[in-house]
Formats: C-alpha cells, sequence, structure tokens
C-alpha cells in the first residue's frame, strides 16, 4: 500500500445523479491523498462518460475487472444493496481495502458474512453521520461529563424518501427482499447518530407503521406496492444511563426536512439539528449548547460532484469525514473508522428494531 497517495476505484459512478457521482467523487477530489484511479459501471457508454466527466484514469464495463486491477488500493462499492455481496466479497478476496455504502448486505447473515471475510483489512462502512465534527464534538462534550449525569434525549428526524410518492429507478427501496428500506436506511442512520452520541442502545421499544401502503411512481404513473414499514416511534435505552425517544417521519416535503437530538444532563444540555431533506447522513450539522465547547473541525469536504442533483447539495461532507479516517487508517496501519464489524452491528440494531415492533416486547 503507498504511504502518500491511495488509488481509489470507485463502482457504481454514474453520471446520472449518483450517489458515487455526489458524494464520494468530491470527497475524494477534496483530499490529496486520493487519487481516482478507475470508475465502473454495468455498460461501457456509462463507464466512458463516467471517467471522463470525474476525471477517473481509467473506466471499465466489468467491476470485477476493477476489482482486479493491481493498481487500485481501495474499492468502493456505491451500488444497489442487493449488488453489494456480489463485489464486496471478490475485493476481500483480493486482499483490498473496501467502502462499502449501507447497509452493506441485504440481510444480517449477508452482513456478518463479509465482516468475517475481511478479517484484518482495511474496510469502512456508509455510516457517515456519526463522523461529521459536530456529531464528533457533542461525543466528546457527553464523555466529558460537562453535562452531568445524563437524564433524557429527543430525537426528530425525517427524510424525504419512503413517503406517497417514488420512481421506478427506487421502487426496490420498497421490497422486503432488497434489505435497502426504510428501517435499515433511514432508521440505520438515524440510531447510529444516537450511539455515537450516547453509547450503544442496549434495550429497544418501538412500533413501525405503513402509512402508503401503495406508492405512485411519478415518471410511469404506475403504481407499486410497498411491503416495509416507513414510520418509527421507538424509546431506547442507552449504554450512557441515557433513555432517548426517537421518532422518524418519512415522505417529509424537502422544505420541512429537520433532524433534532437534544440531550438534557443534570448539568446542562447540548442539540444537534439539521435540515437536509434526505436526512441525518447528508449534509452539515450544528451544534449548541449552554457549556462551553471547542468549534468543531471544518469538514474536509464541503462541495458537490459535477452530476449531483440540487437535492444532494453537501453529499460529500459527512462522506469526506469517512475517506480521510480511512486514508490515516491505511496509512498508520491502524483501525479507527467504522467498518464491516460496525456495519454487523448496525444490522443487528435493525433487526431488533423489527423484533420489537413485531412482537411488541423489549428488544
Amino acid at each position: 500500500m503507498p504511504s502518500k497517495t491511495i488509488r481509489v476505484g470507485v463502482i457504481g459512478a454514474d453520471t446520472k445523479a449518483s450517489w458515487a457521482g455526489a458524494a464520494h467523487i468530491p470527497a475524494l477530489a477534496a483530499q490529496p491523498q486520493f487519487v481516482l484511479a478507475a470508475v465502473a459501471t454495468r455498460h461501457e457508454q456509462s463507464a466512458r462518460a463516467a471517467a471522463d466527466v470525474f476525471g477517473a484514469e481509467r473506466w471499465y464495463a466489468d467491476p470485477l475487472e476493477l476489482i482486479h486491477d493491481p493498481s487500485i488500493d481501495l474499492v468502493t462499492v456505491a451500488v444497489k444493496v442487493p449488488a453489494h455481496r456480489d463485489l464486496v466479497l471478490p475485493a476481500l478476496a483480493a486482499k483490498k481495502a473496501v467502502y462499502s455504502e449501507s447497509p452493506l448486505g441485504a440481510t444480517v447473515a449477508q452482513t456478518e458474512e463479509m465482516a468475517d471475510a475481511a478479517g484484518g483489512l482495511h474496510t469502512a462502512i456508509g455510516l457517515q453521520g456519526r463522523l461529521n465534527p459536530s456529531v464528533r464534538r457533542a461525543t466528546e462534550i457527553i464523555e466529558s461529563g460537562r453535562l452531568g449525569r445524563l437524564l433524557s434525549a429527543r430525537v426528530t428526524a425525517t427524510t424525504f424518501g419512503n413517503g406517497p410518492e417514488s420512481v421506478s429507478a427506487y421502487e426496490y427501496f420498497d421490497k422486503a427482499a432488497s434489505g435497502a428500506g426504510f428501517l435499515p436506511i433511514a432508521a440505520g442512520h438515524v440510531l447510529d447518530v444516537v450511539e455515537a452520541v450516547l453509547g450503544d442502545i442496549t434495550e429497544i421499544d418501538a412500533r413501525t407503521e405503513l402509512l402508503w401502503p401503495e406508492v405512485k411512481l411519478v415518471d410511469s404513473g404506475a403504481v407499486s406496492v410497498r411491503e416495509v414499514p416507513d414510520h418509527l416511534d421507538a424509546i431506547v435505552k442507552t449504554a450512557s444511563g441515557a433513555t432517548a425517544g426517537v421518532q422518524i417521519l418519512a415522505g417529509v416535503p424537502p422544505t420541512d426536512a429537520t433532524f433534532n437530538l437534544e440531550v438534557r444532563g443534570s448539568d446542562g444540555w447540548l442539540k444537534l439539528t439539521g435540515d437536509h431533506p434526505a436526512g441525518v447522513q447528508v449534509g452539515d450539522l450544528t451544534l449548541s449548547s449552554n457549556v462551553d465547547f471547542a468549534t468543531p473541525d471544518r469538514p474536509v469536504a464541503t462541495g458537490t460532484g459535477p452530476t449531483a442533483a440540487e437535492i444532494w447539495t453537501g453529499a460529500a461532507i459527512n462522506v469526506g469525514e469517512v475517506y480521510a479516517s480511512l486514508a490515516r487508517d491505511i496509512i498508520n496501519g491502524t483501525h479507527h473508522t467504522p467498518g464491516f464489524g460496525h456495519a454487523a452491528h448496525n444490522s443487528r440494531l435493525i433487526a431488533r428494531v423489527e423484533r420489537a415492533a413485531r412482537t411488541g416486547t423489549r428488544q
């Protein structure tokens, strides 16, 4: 592994407003320790276009060829969740560092399989909200004891997705077999930020709802059947001792988007707030508190990709923090970046939420 530059191959770097184009490409471009060595899609035309637009050195119409390119140090997997396993496992077998979007697998078993296969390799999972500079500073405040005994927390989060309307390309989010529905993605990201600030969730009481069982696909006019929940209310107990009430609302108009995490302690309070339509994992967050704290670090990446739709403005901010952490680990031989083991933890957490909601019992 080179000591100064890390050569990255991005699978899924399509120019058509892809997440890779909005988040991963600008996050890499903002950091000189990375080189975008290659991109891959499933088709020659889109792969060629991606290499041209994003400035990659080479392109591949077969992602497995990118994975087996000996010049690639880090493979980024930014495709639909059902395709993760068939790309991540070969990349690990090739002894490459791997950054995969979250959820890592379509099931807990798939996620644990990939986590086990990672061994001692460097991995990163796209639960990037916990690495936002304001989240990191909030964690420091709580760990320092400046809020005193933690009493309670409240969390309200929204996403524009998973509502009454969608498009054909995103229909798979509503299918149970995809493993990419509201709970693994929206709830997975929110609860991960809760755990980053307050410690692991030790107990869960939860209720889910399916508010929009039929979804209009606005590009085709067809109606799709949603098979997964689109709303969550939960009460969780955390390792810090604080309980938290969590509500996650789907289908919220972008103008009404909000994220609010308020922690109350015997000696003070803090708040994390944001307003990105896609959720807490996208865009920056603001920290406020009645106790003194150092200003959060500036994000290493602030821009959006050359093909990003307006809705993805700021998508590179938290992804950039993951890459920065991963670069330090690769260069220094450390393993501080949340990786596939953490992905397995998050997957099991969401399974506990599902059981709690299904059985009506505390998990």
